[in-house]
């Protein structure tokens, strides 16, 4: 079996824009896809959401321009392979390289007739998820915004807020005095922005408020930011899980003492294969490792079909609003009334694409055949 024509697509998704700090602009969200097509007609498809302050990004799919001609007439089975020639003569970029290893991961389930959990292991068909918010004007909308995702079954939410202490604090006192009951399970996202007298401030009043974990106050990198830390609070610390993404520079990380847990992004560490190594890593150590889920539906699948295929993931991250993530498949991810993510029906990633909403956002596309 061999591939016969890699397809590449740079879509820009007609959601709304948002920003995750007060001291960031809103985003772009640039969906970069590939396709990949065999012999025998089967596809497999796998996309990678980046971000930008000032315009689409087309940097990916400029990297995968030189990349695709490698593909072309090599044997999609070869998971492993292609990794390795993707290292030369320098490391392919890790978004590049998870569009790819996505696609190719989707390939298979759908040339087996299997979901890719199942092919990972199938440890299980469901996880919890919990609300992943944007920001919001103030603490009252916040609990507001609680309020309505219960009524919808969710059970645990993080906070996405201004990165500025003393009002992050200010709306998880407000949120905590109107749900207090201790079985929600809430948690806040700093994205890598507090000094380290902040988060020591801020973690000691989360775990007096009873959060579930505080993620990402400092850079993935300040490892001793983040031992200092831990050794003076009992609630869960984790990364950002966007800085470290080498599995040494991980196993290091845990066997440290910098993490509770360890955090990753199939789209954005190199992959689905990447990302499990990460996971059984963390498992190794006796940790957990949290998936990021923040993007689209094609993003979502690839991360969830990967936490339901090993066993040490606590959460699926459903990023709320719905409607601001929801673009190009057919089918969606969303968390059902009892509060857990389930299982795609569908081989692969599970998903089917909306082919005409992929074309209608289209910016640029390329393709290469084989012989061309």
């Amino acid at each position: 079996m061999r591939i016969e024509r890699v397809e590449v697509y740079v879509v820009a998704p007609t959601s709304k824009r948002i920003a995750w700090a007060s001291d960031l602009p809103e985003m772009f969200m640039t969906d970069t896809m590939v396709r990949i097509v065999s012999e025998d007609g089967t596809e497999g498809v796998g996309a990678v959401l980046s971000y930008s302050a000032n315009g689409y990004d087309l940097s990916i799919a400029e990297i995968l321009r030189n990349v695709t001609p490698m593909l072309v007439g090599t044997d999609p089975h070869d998971r492993e392979a292609t990794l390795a020639f993707a290292r030369f003569p320098y490391p392919l970029p890790l978004g590049a390289r998870a569009a790819i290893n996505i696609a190719l991961w989707d390939w298979l389930g759908k040339h087996t007739g299997l979901p890719v959990y199942k092919l990972l292991g199938g440890a299980r068909n469901r996880i919890q998820s919990y609300a992943s918010t944007v920001t919001l004007e103030s603490p009252e909308a916040y609990v507001d915004h609680v309020t309505q995702l219960r009524e919808e079954g969710f059970k645990a939410v993080k906070f996405h807020v201004w990165c500025e202490p003393d009002r992050d604090l200010a709306m998880a006192r407000a949120v905590r005095r109107v749900h207090n009951d201790p079985e929600l399970k809430l948690m806040l996202d700093a994205e890598t922005r507090y000094s380290r007298r902040d988060a020591l401030r801020a973690a000691q009043e989360l775990q007096d408020l009873g959060f579930y974990w505080f993620e990402a106050p400092f850079s993935d990198f300040d490892l001793e930011g983040y031992r200092e830390l831990r050794r003076q609070v009992k609630i869960p610390i984790i990364p950002a899980g966007t800085w470290i993404m080498d599995l040494c520079g991980v196993s290091g990380a845990l066997t440290s003492g910098a993490w509770e847990a360890a955090r990753t992004n199939v789209c954005e560490c190199g992959g689905i294969s990447t990302a499990a190594k990460i996971m059984t890593l963390a498992q190794a150590a006796g940790r957990q490792c949290e998936l990021e889920c923040w993007g689209l539906p094609l993003h979502q699948a690839a991360n969830l079909q990967t936490m339901l295929g090993l066993p040490n993931c606590t959460f699926f991250e459903q990023p709320v609003p719905y409607d601001a993530f929801e673009y190009g498949t057919v089918e969606t991810i969303r968390t059902r009334r009892d509060g857990y993510v389930y299982a795609p029906e569908g081989p692969g990633l599970g998903l089917q694409i909306d082919w005409d909403a992929i074309n209608a956002a289209t910016l640029v596309k390329f393709e290469t055949k084989g012989g061309k």
